[in-house]
C-alpha cells in the first residue's frame, strides 16, 4: 500500500498522531502534498531550518518560526477553522526529550480531534517517549518497488545501449531492491559513468557501503564457485536447484535455506560462500558477536536491524557460522545471559517464519546437542544436511585441487588420510609448499580432528544417522558403525570367582 493511501485512511479515521519512519523525506512530503491537494486539506510543514510553512509559504511576514515549542503552540490558531490540517514535523524526534515540548505536543494531540489537526512526525527512526506512546500510530514509508526502480533506471539511461535487455535489467533490479530512490539514482549514474551501461556490480558496491555503516553484516564476494569444492554433490545439486527454480511471484514456493551439520573442516563455511558465486547472489555474513549490545534490549534491536538489512539486500544468501554458539543459552534457564539468547532466538524464528523476501539462510553447526530444538523443526529450513568426512574419491579430488593450487609436484607419495577432512588436506599442502618438504613429511605435522575429538565425532555421526540428509548422495544419511567385538571368555579355565 502506498504511503498516501495509508495516510488518507488514518486522517479520515481522525488519528491525530502519526509517526512515519522514512529515510526519504522529500518523497514522503511530495506524496502528502498531492494527497492534501486532492482532498482540499491544509498542509503545514515544519523543520528546524525553514521553520513553519503553510502550503509551502512561510507563516506570517517572517521566514517562519524555527522554535519547536512555538511551532506547536501556533497550531491553536487553526482551532476555529473547518479545514482539516496536516502538520508535518520533520525530524522532530530530536526535540521530544524536552518536557515542555513533549507536554505541549501531547495536549495538541488530545485536542486534535476537535480542531481537526493531524500531527505527523517524519523521522528515520522511531523514538517515542513513554508519555506519547498511546497517542501515536507508527507506519513505514515503503521503499521503491521494482516498477518504480525500473522507471528510475529508464529515466537515467536515456541513450540506446545504456540499459541491458530484459534479462540484464532484471538482474539490475534485483541488485537495486532495498535502495532508496536517491541511492538508486546515484548507483545507476555511477554505473553509466564507469561502464557506459547500467551494471549490477556498481549497485552492489553501493549496497556494500550500507553494510559498512551498520557494522552488523559483512558483504562477501567470493571468487570460487562449486568447482573449487571437492565432493558434496548432493548438497550442491539440492541448493542450486532450489535457488535457480524458485517462484519470484509465489512466496509460498520461496526457498528457505539449509542447516549444515558436520565435522569441523568438512567445508560448511566454504560451501556457503561458494554458493553465492555459483548462483550469482551476494553472500552476507552475519557477525553474531557484533549483535551483542551492552544495554538492555540493544542486542535484540541489533538482530531485528540486521535481518531488516538482509531483507533489503534480497536476493542474497545470509550466512550464520556456528549458530549453536550464539543460541546455546536459549536451551537453558536464561540465568547465564539474562535471557538474551532466548530473545535472540525468538526474533530469528519469527523472521524465519514470516519474512517474504528472497533471502536464503545458511547456518552451520558443529554440535547439535547445543542447538535449541525449535530451530531444527520442519519448515525452519528446507533440510538439515550432514557433512561427514570425505570418501576416497572426494579426497582424491581435494588432493588434486590443492596440489595444483600450491604448485606442488603431483606424482609424490601422500600421507595416510583415512580420518582427514578437506581442511586438513589443505593444511598439509600448504605446509609442504611453505616448508618446501614432501607431502608425506608435511603430513606428520597434521593431527586430524577425528583423532583429537573421536568421541565427539562419533556422537555427531550417530545423531545424524537417520535424521539428516546426506551431503554426498541423495537420501538420508546412514552411519555404518562397526559393532564392537565383545571380549571372549574361555570356559575351559573358569575363574575362581
Amino acid at each position: 500500500m502506498k504511503l498516501s493511501d495509508r495516510l488518507e485512511e488514518l486522517v479520515k479515521a481522525c488519528f491525530t498522531g502519526i509517526w512515519i519512519e522514512s529515510h526519504e523525506h522529500d518523497d514522503a512530503l511530495l506524496e502528502m502534498k498531492q494527497l492534501c491537494r486532492e482532498n482540499d486539506w491544509r498542509l503545514v510543514n515544519w523543520d528546524i531550518d525553514q521553520g513553519l510553512r503553510i502550503n509551502g509559504s512561510p507563516l506570517g511576514d517572517d521566514d517562519g518560526t524555527t522554535d519547536p515549542l512555538s511551532a506547536i503552540r501556533s497550531m491553536r490558531s487553526f482551532a476555529g477553522d473547518d479545514t482539516p490540517s496536516i502538520v508535518v514535523l520533520t525530524n522532530f524526534h530530536r526535540f521530544l526529550s524536552s518536557a515542555e515540548i513533549m507536554q505541549a505536543l501531547a495536549r495538541q494531540l488530545v485536542n486534535g480531534k476537535s480542531t481537526r489537526t493531524i500531527f505527523v512526525i517524519l523521522s528515520p527512526v522511531v523514538q517515542i517517549p513513554t508519555e506519547l506512546e498511546k497517542l501515536f500510530i507508527v507506519i513505514d514509508h515503503p521503499l521503491p518497488t521494482r516498477e518504480q526502480l525500473k522507471e528510475i533506471a529508464e529515466g537515467i539511461a536515456t541513450e540506446e545501449g545504456e540499459l541491458h535487455g530484459a534479462d540484464g535489467l532484471e538482474t539490475v533490479l534485483d541488485a537495486a531492491m532495498g535502495l532508496t530512490r536517491l541511492e538508486a539514482e546515484n548507483a545507476f549514474g555511477l554505473s553509466l559513468v564507469r561502464d557506459s551501461v547500467i551494471q549490477p556490480e556498481s549497485v552492489w558496491e553501493l549496497k556494500a557501503s550500507m553494510l559498512k555503516k551498520s557494522g552488523l553484516l559483512q558483504l562477501y564476494k567470493s571468487s570460487d564457485d562449486f568447482t573449487s569444492l571437492g565432493g558434496l554433490d548432493s548438497l550442491k545439486a539440492f541448493c542450486k536447484r532450489s535457488l535457480l527454480q524458485h517462484g519470484r511471484d509465489n512466496p509460498l514456493k520461496r526457498p528457505r535455506g539449509v542447516l549444515l551439520l558436520g565435522v569441523p573442516g568438512t567445508g560448511k563455511s566454504a560451501f556457503a560462500k561458494a554458493l553465492g558465486k555459483e548462483t550469482g547472489r551476494p553472500t552476507l555474513i552475519l557477525d553474531v558477536g557484533a549483535l551483542m549490545g551492552s544495554l538492555v534490549g540493544q542486542t535484540e534491536q541489533n538482530v531485528r536491524r540486521a535481518l531488516k538489512i538482509a531483507d533489503a539486500m534480497a536476493p542474497c544468501i545470509l550466512f550464520i557460522d556456528e549458530i549453536e554458539k550464539a543460541l546455546s543459552g536459549a536451551a537453558g534457564s536464561g540465568q547465564n545471559d539474562s535471557g538474551v539468547s532466548s530473545r535472540m532466538l525468538g526474533t530469528l524464528l519469527s523472521w524465519m517464519n514470516d519474512h517474504t523476501s528472497n533471502v536464503y539462510l545458511i547456518a552451520t553447526c558443529n554440535d547439535i546437542t547445543r542447538m535449541p530444538p525449535e530451530l531444527s523443526r520442519a519448515e525452519r529450513f528446507d533440510g538439515i544436511v550432514f557433512l561427514d568426512l570425505p570418501q576416497r574419491d572426494q579426497k582424491d579430488r581435494i588432493w588434486n585441487q590443492y596440489i595444483t593450487m600450491f604448485g606442488l609436484e603431483a606424482e609424490q607419495k601422500r600421507p595416510a588420510d583415512d580420518k582427514w577432512t578437506g581442511a586438513e588436506i589443505r593444511a598439509c599442502c600448504r605446509l609442504s609448499a611453505l616448508l618446501d618438504i614432501p607431502l608425506s613429511q608435511a603430513g606428520q605435522n597434521v593431527v586430524p580432528v577425528a583423532v583429537t575429538a573421536t568421541e565427539s565425532v562419533d556422537r555427531l555421526r550417530q545423531w545424524a544417522s537417520g535424521r539428516c540428509l546426506d551431503a554426498e548422495k541423495s537420501g538420508i544419511y546412514q552411519h555404518d558403525a562397526k559393532p564392537q567385538s565383545r571380549r571372549r571368555v574361555s570356559r575351559s579355565n573358569p575363574s575362581q570367582n
